[in-house]
């Protein structure tokens, strides 16, 4: 049975020019086609993390409007081919996204930041950057080389402060984003409904 772990999700982050360098198609292409198994299973059909997950190439990090569309149109093709156990939907209280990433995402690693109460970012790291300074981080420059990110654009009456981030022993995650207007004093535990974990399907 899946443990579940509360993460901070962190709303201060001065880094500069963090995200300026954009992953264009043609780049990800070079980048993607030579690269190791790691970076075939973080940024693959049905990551989290992939630029092509919504069916057509969208730089992750961009923000991108999630709760504006239904999953099961984005998702349908990928999840008939069991490559994906994403999921984000709205109750009547809160904005929840549930996501498995076992593939190649360390726990460790995984960082959730809310950026001026508009965006949401989820990051990470899959390469030490060796050489990186104290002036540098490595989401400044060709972030892809060393991490992954996804940034999503948080709902006008999202209660972006309550936001409640949790990952599973297992590496599910499953993120909840109250609703201004409700207020819910007991909201429903982690994990509760997320999608069964499929090991084949990347």
């Amino acid at each position: 049975m899946a443990s579940w772990k509360q993460l901070e999700v962190h709303t201060e982050d001065q880094t500069p020019h963090k995200w300026s360098v954009p992953l264009s198609e043609d780049m990800f292409k070079r980048f993607f086609a030579p690269g190791s198994p790691i970076v075939h299973k973080i940024f693959g059909d049905g990551s989290l993390f992939s630029p092509l997950l919504f069916g057509k190439y969208f730089d992750p990090s961009d923000a991108f409007p999630l709760w504006e569309f239904e999953s099961d149109v984005f998702l349908s093709n990928l999840r008939s081919s069991g490559k994906t156990s994403i999921d984000w939907f709205q109750t009547d209280d809160a904005y929840v996204l549930k996501a498995d990433l076992s593939a190649g995402v360390e726990n460790n690693t995984l960082q959730f930041f809310v950026e001026n109460g508009k965006i949401m970012e989820i990051s990470g790291q899959w390469k030490p950057k060796g050489d990186q300074s104290k002036t540098k981080d490595w989401r400044s420059g060709n972030w892809w080389e060393h991490g992954y990110v996804r940034r999503l654009e948080l709902p006008g009456d999202a209660d972006w402060k309550d936001t409640e981030a949790y990952v599973s022993n297992d590496m599910f995650v499953e993120v909840r984003i109250p609703k201004s207007s409700l207020d819910s004093d007991n909201p429903p535990a982690p994990g509760k409904g997320i999608l069964p974990k499929n090991s084949d399907r990347l």
